[in-house]
């Protein structure tokens, strides 16, 4: 499918001389900044789809913002796009400098560019963002600038047409990114050559328990028992309507001022990961580039399985054992105090309780309409994401069992109450994301590569859920690398050969996967043209 070739009047951009580039490249490549670009992107793709007819907001165009790098271009080179995601596009600088983009670009002479996502960083279309101003946050909304953009863009500096499909175009994108990514090369194989999906949600549910799963797995296995005995033990407390009990429980973690019991579980859960907005480097956060990931994760472990702790904090242990008939709480003490020790600093103001921290029970703090990255991201897992993040129907639990999916629904209805021409479903439209293939989800020259301790790897191509992942091909290649994290492979450091075995691997085998890719493109051009 091709969007209509529009009028081109895209692009405001600073002027990038030879002597702006060759200063450029006389900075270290971790340090590299670069010159903000604009292309005039349009608000609404699909005018004539009953969806948006209503809105008078759905014509014109909106400012995006693009960043690019031609270190190591050469006439003839693909280009890569990087789909920024949730973030903003100067966030992602690093997969230009020393990431998968400037290993693949290097690899193959190609060019760089990182394209900021609608609603994000400041390629927002209006100046709020209110219910009716979102209508055009959507999935395929997103994909379809991907396409018009590489039909479309201008790299000032270079003198050449690099527009798709003349050019091969090949995406990358982790995460959310990353199902973009997949779906941008499903939608618009004809426009878009080629794409890497890494950590890739294509098989997406309203709440997603199974987050800690791998958390339960690989973590240290004394931590692990221990937050499980007491997140057990607080959950009989709630179940059994001990509510001095569970206000005591509370207030030894600092966190009596949290009348909402999902607010106090969601907050001590926080070195761990929890619903919505935590505040630690929890699980997620781990890498093996020292310079992206945080090892906080595992202090928090060693604290709490620590079996030298002062008795002060070993006795904490036995405050509750009445409710267990005599059987201490083990860990509970070093838990609380790390805790109050570490997590609850993270909250600036000291209001523990308000939307800025954990509380989230204030409904008139979702009200506000200021562009945020927070505000657009949330607006995604209400409309079509999902995922909701809750405690577990059966078996051990990192997070309490009080958590469901109606905790996180709640948010969206205070945020974005309906408007003239908008209005968010009572839960989340998951078809938008898995009716185009769910973990069945294929389309030629996409790679899908994930890593097997990535908290977020059952919703994706490579999940328990899956079939069997038995057979890669050139045309549908998948790689499960062993021991890595969230989209790990988007990571570098300027030399393959110096990464670590099983980084090194995946990026050998992704310069690869490209290299074949490329040697074929001509002919799928020519059959583009048939």
């Amino acid at each position: 499918m091709k969007l209509s070739w529009m009028s081109i009047g895209l692009v405001a951009s600073l002027s990038r001389g030879i002597e702006a580039q060759q200063t450029r490249r006389d900075v270290p490549r971790d340090q590299l900044q670069y010159d903000v670009n604009y292309f005039d992107q349009k608000i609404n793709h699909f005018p004539d789809s009953e969806i948006y007819t209503k809105s008078n907001l759905s014509h014109g165009t909106f400012s995006q913002r693009y960043y690019f790098d031609d270190t190591y271009y050469k006439p003839g080179g693909p280009v890569y796009l990087y789909i920024s995601g949730e973030t903003s596009g100067p966030s992602r600088f690093s997969n230009l400098q020393t990431g998968i983009i400037q290993i693949l670009m290097e690899a193959t002479n190609g060019l760089g560019v990182i394209l900021e996502n609608r609603y994000y960083g400041q390629s927002y279309p209006f100046s709020t963002s209110t219910t009716d101003e979102l209508l055009f946050l959507t999935t395929n909304q997103t994909i379809a600038d991907n396409a018009y953009f590489a039909q479309n863009a201008v790299f000032p500096g270079i003198d050449c047409d690099l527009t798709a499909p003349g050019t091969p175009w090949i995406l990358y994108g982790g995460s959310l990114a990353g199902a973009q990514t997949a779906l941008s090369i499903k939608v618009y194989g004809d426009v878009l050559y080629a794409g890497i999906a890494s950590s890739a949600p294509i098989n997406v549910a309203v709440g997603y328990p199974e987050w800690y799963n791998t958390i339960q797995k690989y973590a240290p296995q004394d931590c692990i028992t221990r937050i499980n005995g007491i997140v057990d033990n607080f959950d009989l407390l709630i179940a059994k309507n001990l509510t001095s009990a569970v206000k005591e429980f509370k207030a030894l973690f600092g966190l009596g001022v949290l009348t909402d019991d999902r607010d106090f579980a969601a907050a001590i859960a926080d070195p761990i990961g929890n619903p919505g907005f935590y505040h630690s480097s929890t699980w997620q956060e781990l890498n093996w580039n020292s310079t992206y990931g945080s090892r906080d994760f595992f202090y928090f472990c060693g604290n709490v399985s620590d079996i030298d702790a002062p008795e002060e904090i070993t006795q904490v242990d036995y405050l509750f054992a009445n409710y267990t008939n005599g059987v201490p709480w083990v860990g509970l003490g070093s838990y609380a105090n790390y805790v109050k020790s570490y997590v609850l600093e993270l909250c600036p103001s000291g209001d523990y309780n308000s939307n800025d921290c954990w509380g989230t029970q204030n409904a008139s703090a979702w009200a506000s309409i200021e562009n945020t990255s927070t505000r657009s991201y949330l607006y995604t897992s209400c409309i079509e994401q999902g995922a909701y993040i809750e405690g577990p129907k059966e078996g051990p639990a990192l997070l309490s069992r009080v958590v469901d999916t109606s905790y996180e629904q709640q948010w969206c209805t205070w945020a974005f109450p309906a408007g003239v021409s908008n209005s968010i479903p009572p839960t989340p439209d998951i078809d938008a994301y898995n009716n185009f293939g769910s973990f069945n989800f294929s389309a030629d020259r996409l790679a899908f590569i994930d890593g097997d301790q990535d908290v977020w790897n059952d919703l994706c191509y490579h999940s328990n859920f899956a079939p069997p992942r038995t057979a890669s091909t050139d045309l549908h290649p998948e790689y499960l690398i062993t021991g890595a994290g969230h989209h790990w492979d988007s990571y570098g450091i300027l030399d393959v050969e110096a990464e670590p075995q099983f980084i090194r691997e995946a990026h050998r085998w992704q310069i690869k996967t490209v290299n074949r890719w490329l040697r074929k493109f001509d002919g799928w051009k020519k059959s583009q043209k048939s």
